[in-house]
């Protein structure tokens, strides 16, 4: 599970982030130097345009660098190579075993599958580590669009909880193992 690594699904390539991309990230959301020798690029400005969590991770990478592969990855098309997406952990793995994902995806290209195929990429991914036991997603209530997609992946609704920045959300779980044998087909 190295830093530079990619996570591959249907229609898109999810990128880590890294520690010194998260550096020209601060300094400009639409630095021209930023994904150039990564193949990809960014005609939407999809940070400077969408809402993202780079206020919250950029702190944690630069404390932890090891924690980027968790925290941050831009959701790239495989068949334009732009960015249209981003997705990641808010940490590492708890101490339980927690980890718990948030992505968005630009207006464009919404409605489309996104949003479930990035989840799917990133929980097929983190599952097969050995410290993560429980995938937690949460919701705002009025947003049915996540709430249809968490409802149609049957995680368990367990609470509830007040967030500063985005309200009352309701945390959906569901263990590792549970997902594997879900929607990776395997059996433990």
């Amino acid at each position: 599970m190295g830093q530079n690594m990619m996570i591959t699904t249907k229609r898109l390539h999810l990128h880590t982030v890294l520690p010194d991309e998260y550096l020209l990230l601060q300094q400009d959301l639409t630095h021209p130097e930023l994904w150039a020798r990564r193949g990809f690029t960014d005609p939407l400005r999809y940070f400077a345009t969408n809402p993202n969590p780079l206020e919250y991770r950029a702190p944690r990478v630069a404390a932890n660098p090891q924690f980027a592969k968790y925290l941050l990855r831009v959701a790239v098309l495989k068949q334009s190579s732009i960015i249209i997406a981003s997705a990641g952990f808010h940490n590492a793995p708890d101490s339980a075993g927690m980890i718990e994902i948030g992505f968005g995806v630009d207006k464009a290209y919404q409605n489309l599958g996104y949003g479930q195929e990035i989840l799917h990429g990133m929980w097929s991914w983190v599952v097969n580590d050995p410290q993560v036991k429980t995938l937690r997603y949460t919701v705002s209530p009025d947003n049915l669009v996540s709430q249809h997609i968490i409802k149609n992946l049957r995680f368990n609704l367990v609470g509830e909880q007040m967030d500063e920045r985005d309200g009352l959300e309701q945390i959906y779980e569901l263990s590792s193992e549970n997902y594997i044998v879900n929607f990776l087909g395997k059996s433990s």
